[in-house]
C-alpha cells in the first residue's frame, strides 16, 4: 500500500502513514465512515475472472444474471442472497478463474465458466435488408433471454457486449439460434486464496468471510488478518468456519452448521454480512437468524457456554427464532494490556472505527500539508476530538471530554504522538435483578 500503517512498539517507521496502537486501560474531519462492506472468494460458474470487482446490493437484485449467470432468485445465489440480506457492497474475487471459454463461430464468451454454454447467437434479417444489400440483426441470449440486438452488415462491426466478444473475420448467416459450447468452470485450489488476499489487500471494506474448510487456507485467511491489521493498519474482521483456534480479536469462528449438513459452511455469508453491516453503536448479540437455510441449534446449555468461553461465534434456539447467543470473536488469551474486551465484536468495531476514521482524516487532511507546529497538532486534537464526540453522541463510547485527548510532537520533527483514552459502550446482555417484597 502506499501509506504506512499498523501498530508500533518505538517511532521507527520509515514510511509515511498513521500507527496506532490499542491496549486496556490498567483498571484501578471527521466523519464517521459507514458501514456495510464485506469481501468474499468465490467459485464461480461465470464472472470476471483474475481481478476484484465490487457489486453493490442494487446490482446484484438487478443484475445477477449479468455478474454471476444466475437470475437473483435462482438457487445458486442462495449463499450470496444470505450476504446481501445485510450488506450494501461487496468485494469478490473469483477462485476459479483458469476455466474455459464457451465459444461457436460467430463469438466467445466474455467469461470463462459452464455458464457461458447457456449463450446462444441469433441471426435474422434487419427489416431494411434487401438482396444484394443484406443487413442482419445480431441478437445475443442467455439462458433463453434476449440480451442485445446489433443491426450491422458484417461481423467486423460488431461490438462486444456484457455476455460475449464477437469474432470479426466470421461470416453472417441465417440462424435461428447457434448455441456457444465448450465452456468449463475450472476447479478452485488452496493457491487461489493466496492470488485472492494479494489482489484484495488494496481494499476497504468492514468484513472478510471464507467459507473454505481447508485447514491451510483456514491458516492463511488468519494470517492474513493479522497482518493487515497489526502491519498495514487495515481494520477488519474476518468470518471462518471453526477457526476458534485463532484466538485472535480480528477473527470470527462460525460454529453452526446446517439440519442434516452439520458441515457445510453456509452460514459464514451470513455471519459475514452481518458483521459488516452492523453499526458501530450495536451488537449482533440476540440479533435474529433472517435467512434462509435450517440452522442447526442443538446445544445444550453447557455446550453453549463453552462456546463462549472458547471464543465461537454461535446461533441458538429462543423459542421458535434463532438468534446470535453473543456477538464474540475468538479472542481468549487475555492479559493485562488486552483484556476481555477486546472479545466483544461490538468493542472492535468501535475501536476499528476510531483506527479507520483517524488514519483516513490524517493521511488526507495533515499528511505532507500540515506543519507539525502548535496551530497544527491543535488542528488535529480538534479534529480527533470532535470524531470522538459524534461515536459519543450515537452512543459508541461514553463518559468522553477533550482532556482525553493530546497531540504532542513525537520523537521527530515529523512525527505526532497521540493518545487518546477512549470507554466503548456495549449492548446490554445479561441482567441480574432483586425483587425485594414486603
Amino acid at each position: 500500500m502506499a501509506l504506512g500503517g499498523g501498530t508500533w512498539i518505538t517511532q521507527n517507521k520509515i514510511l509515511p502513514g498513521s500507527y496506532i496502537n490499542f491496549i486496556s486501560a490498567a483498571r484501578a474531519t471527521s466523519i464517521l465512515s459507514e458501514r456495510g462492506v464485506a469481501t468474499m472468494p468465490l467459485e464461480l460458474d461465470w464472472g470476471v475472472d483474475g481481478e476484484v470487482f465490487e457489486v453493490t446490493a442494487r446490482d446484484f437484485e438487478q443484475h445477477s444474471l449479468r455478474i454471476f449467470g444466475y437470475d437473483f432468485s435462482h438457487d445458486k445465489m442462495r449463499e450470496l442472497r444470505e450476504l446481501f440480506k445485510n450488506i450494501k457492497s461487496g468485494y469478490f474475487y473469483k477462485l476459479n478463474s483458469d476455466g474455459t471459454k464457451a465459444t461457436n463461430t460467430y463469438a466467445t464468451a466474455l467469461h470463462s465458466g459452464v455458464r457461458g454454454n447457456g449463450l446462444t447467437i441469433v441471426i435474422e434479417y434487419n427489416e431494411a435488408s434487401e438482396s444484394g444489400n443484406e443487413i442482419y440483426d445480431v441478437s445475443t441470449f442467455f439462458s433463453g433471454r434476449k440480451m442485445d440486438t446489433q443491426t450491422v452488415k458484417t461481423t467486423a462491426e460488431l461490438i462486444a457486449n456484457n455476455f460475449v466478444e464477437y469474432k470479426s473475420g466470421a461470416t453472417l448467416a441465417l440462424t435461428a439460434g447457434t448455441p456457444l459450447t465448450g465452456g468449463t468452470s475450472g476447479a478452485a485450489v488452496d493457491a487461489d486464496y493466496q492470488k485472492y488476499c494479494d489482489a484484495i489487500e488494496p481494499y476497504s471494506f468492514n468484513t472478510l468471510g471464507c467459507a473454505a474448510t481447508s485447514e491451510l487456507v483456514k491458516t492463511l485467511m488468519i494470517n492474513f488478518t493479522k497482518r493487515m491489521r497489526d502491519e498495514v493498519g487495515a481494520k477488519f474482521q474476518t468470518v471462518l468456519f471453526r477457526a476458534e483456534a485463532a484466538d485472535f480479536e480480528g477473527v470470527i469462528s462460525l460454529e453452526n452448521g446446517l439440519v442434516g449438513d452439520a458441515e457445510s459452511t453456509a452460514l459464514v455469508y451470513w455471519v459475514t454480512g452481518a458483521s459488516a453491516a452492523c453499526p458501530v453503536n450495536a451488537s449482533l448479540t440476540n440479533k435474529p437468524y433472517t435467512g434462509e437455510y435450517n440452522v442447526n441449534t442443538r446445544y445444550t446449555n453447557a455446550e453453549l457456554e463453552a462456546c463462549i468461553k472458547s471464543g465461537k461465534f454461535v446461533l441458538h434456539s429462543v423459542n421458535s427464532d434463532v438468534r446470535v447467543l453473543e456477538d464474540i470473536n475468538t479472542f481468549t488469551s487475555f492479559t493485562e494490556n488486552k483484556s476481555a474486551d477486546f472479545a466483544s465484536n461490538q468493542i472492535i468495531r468501535v475501536l476499528d472505527q476510531i483506527g479507520n476514521d483517524i488514519a483516513l482524516l490524517f493521511n488526507t487532511k495533515y499528511l505532507g500539508e500540515i506543519p507539525n507546529d502548535q496551530d497544527g497538532r491543535i488542528s488535529l486534537w480538534a479534529d480527533i476530538v470532535r470524531h470522538h464526540q459524534d461515536l459519543q453522541t450515537i452512543r459508541a463510547i461514553e463518559d468522553f471530554s477533550g482532556d482525553m485527548v493530546t497531540v504532542e510532537q513525537g520523537e521527530t520533527k515529523r512525527a505526532v504522538m497521540v493518545r487518546d483514552y477512549v470507554t466503548p459502550t456495549n449492548a446490554m446482555s445479561q441482567l441480574y435483578m432483586v425483587v425485594v417484597v414486603n
